[in-house]
């Protein structure tokens, strides 16, 4: 997940490392932040020993006598390789960020503030059964005894300068959290249409430049359950318009500092029919922000009553993405509408609601500043929950209340993933994932008896007739949700009749459903893709996976073919690129020219309604490839024909190329980039903890490669790759970016990262341990 970057601004003093590495404190520094691996280390808490092991690459296998010792165990290898990660992370929940980074963290700190994350994280832990209290109570143990050590602190803390408070259980459940916020974001796609409304735009005029799903598109399930009676949705509900765009955008600005998932991650399973081992095949690979370090650390835990192998969460237990002996599983974000903003109606002494006037409850939050005066936030709370729209200083009369599941007090989502890596059979993986509250997410399913099976769990909102999700709605009480989708609705598939299932944030059920999940699915293009390639060939290898995952061949770059056809080029040059364009297969590989060329051109046509949507580019190919074809008010605004606008728009792509140096292969100029994030914006410390490499792709390419408009550079992408052949761990295969490492200076920093670049991978697994560290009561 990428930390926020405009908090680097804030280290400009720390030019003193540049000197420290040229006079050999490199080699001091090295061994002040690494920790001890080998050996043994006194960590009381425990009840027996635990070892951690750990091989050439890094990848840790953790060895206990009971469940407690083994999440005590996790905590501290978590906590030995990301440690700075993990102290972020829990300071972005918590609102806390300024208190070390100083003023220029308050807004982020204020949002998060108003948000109630942390608080809602300490009530969730509070409301747990005390099995799962348990759990988290053995991480938290385990963090607080490593740091009790007195160990070797990462780089940051050194730099930054201070030390890590003791751990609490909401710390770990406040990423947890975060993540949700991450992968459920509707209420900034509903900011986004409130910010057109405010700016004039009539709601038919957003529903064309936001279009819906594909009616030709990929459906996760195929088929209504006989049990479930469709119904139509309409919009009915009110949409008020705001007074003035400028404070929505500001609201709207804020929240996309933080994480934003893009709706991408793939993941797919073939049963044994499709596959030539003759058991089921299963790959996923999650796309997040790309960042440095990466979100995931891979591991192996094992204890007698779990023993699970897969990608981790530093800050939080269990195996979030993996398999144990009997059963595999993979995650993609199902983009399920569990947000809501609601237009409150003031009054004095509150707002209206249901015929009375509510007095707002009030929360007083200060906010430390390093080398500043502490920062005083009075929060409004309504019905629904915090009024937002008060971060940014809303008008009188404009207030915003976001209703959220995730800031209701009970959430046992930890017990879902703890469940799945105990589960060995559909039925206990089934049982276990209704527990999951947020983020609702597409789970697929092998097992080694030969089943596949497909589920979408969570806490998923019931509108009312009329209210889509898509706008922001009256607050007064008529628009309140009405319930939650009941177990038996929720999207799911067993041992389908086609013998496999895609997910790729594409729509999880058909067309009359008779709930609705979202209305912002990714459009479809990753997901046909894959479905091609699938059925490509009658029966499937790992091999076959990897090269799917490794696929660059764009869909979305081929849908613009009809443009491309009746394209008149308006230069001599122009005309040799569009005679490539016509003749090239969209492979959007890291040594194509073709792509730069497409994708630039891509990047000028995204700039045709950037006067009536006030932003710069809109990445929308839907709405594009129409309006290029038939017409659209924003080529009359313009003066000329949308086709017109296309050729012209290939003109300033070849002279924006140049100007950037000229046609060089895409991966050049569209590399990946990890970002630190605090330390990105500094360029004497970019270069020592930031890494990139070439990449090719798009945002809608199966090994996705979305990049920022303004420079090109990869962003978002996949977090981690798993290939798992059931009943054969010698055949199953995983891999991420980066490496195993948060410390700069560990030669597992970035080491994983060229196999990651090439779609290359380590065998599933902890391979022979080169170092052993044993944790003694």
């Amino acid at each position: 997940m990428r930390v926020l970057t405009i908090l680097g601004r804030v280290l400009a003093g720390l030019i003193v490392l540049v000197l420290l590495l040229a006079v050999g404190g490199y080699y001091y520094l090295k061994n002040a932040t690494l920790p001890q691996t080998n050996g043994r280390l006194v960590t009381p808490g425990l009840s027996a020993p635990v070892e951690i092991l750990r091989d050439a690459n890094g990848i840790v296998h953790v060895k206990a006598a009971n469940e407690h010792d083994l999440f005590f165990g996790q905590a501290v290898a978590h906590a030995q390789e990301r440690l700075w990660q993990m102290e972020f992370q829990r300071r972005i929940g918590a609102g806390r960020l300024a208190e070390v980074l100083g003023e220029a963290a308050v807004p982020t700190d204020k949002f998060l503030r108003t948000l109630g994350v942390y608080r809602a994280a300490e009530q969730a832990y509070e409301n747990l059964p005390d099995d799962l209290k348990a759990i988290v109570d053995a991480y938290v143990d385990g963090v607080n005894a490593y740091l009790a050590t007195n160990p070797p602190l990462p780089l940051e803390f050194k730099l930054l300068g201070f030390e890590p408070e003791p751990w609490t259980p909401a710390d770990v459940l406040v990423w947890q959290k975060m993540m949700s916020y991450d992968l459920s974001g509707n209420y900034e796609e509903e900011l986004q249409r409130y910010r057109l409304l405010a700016r004039g735009l009539s709601k038919a005029r957003i529903e064309a430049l936001i279009p819906g799903y594909p009616a030709a598109a990929p459906t996760i399930v195929r088929r209504i359950p006989e049990r479930l009676r469709p119904r139509p949705v309409r919009e009915t509900a009110p949409a008020p318009a705001p007074q003035g765009a400028a404070w929505v955008e500001e609201l709207l600005a804020l929240a996309r500092t933080l994480p934003s998932s893009l709706e991408a991650s793939n993941n797919w399973v073939v049963g044994p029919e499709r596959s030539t081992t003759g058991k089921p095949l299963l790959a996923n690979d999650p796309h997040l922000g790309l960042s440095a370090p990466s979100i995931w650390m891979l591991m192996e835990l094992e204890a007698p009553t779990y023993r699970a192998t897969g990608a981790t969460f530093p800050g939080l237990p269990t195996i979030v993405i993996g398999k144990n002996e009997r059963i595999a599983w993979g995650v993609t974000n199902h983009a399920a509408d569990v947000q809501d903003l609601y237009v409150l109606e003031e009054a004095e002494g509150g707002y209206r609601y249901r015929g009375e006037v509510r007095p707002y409850h009030l929360r007083r939050e200060t906010i430390a500043v390093k080398d500043a005066d502490p920062v005083v936030l009075e929060v409004r709370e309504t019905v629904y929950g915090p009024v937002i729209s008060d971060v940014v200083g809303a008008p009188e009369g404009q207030a915003l209340a976001l209703r959220w599941v995730s800031l209701e007090p009970s959430d046992e989502t930890m017990a879902a993933f703890y469940g799945i890596g105990k589960a060995a059979n559909w039925e206990e993986f089934t049982a276990a994932l209704l527990r999951l509250k947020a983020p609702s997410q597409n789970f697929v399913y092998a097992d080694v008896e030969g089943n596949i099976g497909y589920l979408a769990p969570g806490k998923i909102p019931v509108r009312k007739p009329g209210h889509s999700g898509k706008y922001p709605v009256p607050g007064t009480g008529e628009w309140d949700w009405v319930g939650f989708v009941p177990a038996e609705a929720l999207p799911r598939t067993y041992n389908p009749p086609e013998g496999y299932i895609v997910t790729a944030n594409n729509r999880s059920t058909p067309e009359g459903w008779p709930y609705t999940f979202t209305h912002d699915w990714a459009p479809g293009f990753r997901a046909a893709r894959i479905e091609q390639l699938i059925r490509a060939r009658p029966k499937l290898s790992p091999e076959d996976f990897a090269r799917i995952q490794g696929d660059e061949v764009s869909l979305m770059a081929r849908s613009f073919r009809p443009v491309l056809e009746r394209l008149r080029p308006q230069s001599e040059r122009a005309a040799e690129w569009h005679r490539k364009l016509l003749a090239w297969d969209a492979n959007e590989t890291a040594s194509s020219t073709e792509a730069t060329v497409f994708q630039a051109w891509y990047a000028e046509l995204a700039r045709l309604p950037e006067a009536e949507v006030g932003q710069a580019y809109w990445n929308e190919p839907l709405y594009l490839k129409r309006a290029l074809l038939e017409g659209d008010p924003a080529c009359d605004a313009r003066g000329v024909s949308c086709l017109d606008f296309a050729a012209q728009a290939l003109e300033r792509a070849l002279a924006r190329l140049d100007a950037l140096g000229g046609i060089v292969p895409w991966g050049q100029l569209h590399p990946a980039v990890f970002d630190h994030g605090v330390m990105t914006h500094q360029p004497q410390l970019r270069r020592f903890f930031d890494r990139e490499i070439a990449h090719g792709g798009d945002r809608f390419t199966v090994n996705m490669g979305a990049y920022d408009f303004a420079t090109f550079r990869m962003n978002h992408g996949p977090s981690y790759r798993e290939i798992v052949a059931l009943g054969l761990p010698e055949q199953s295969y995983w891999i991420h970016p980066m490496g195993q490492s948060g410390n700069v200076l560990s030669r597992h920093y970035a080491d994983l990262l060229p196999l990651w670049a090439n779609v290359e991978y380590l065998p599933m697994g902890t391979g022979e341990p080169v170092a052993r560290l044993v944790l003694e009561p």
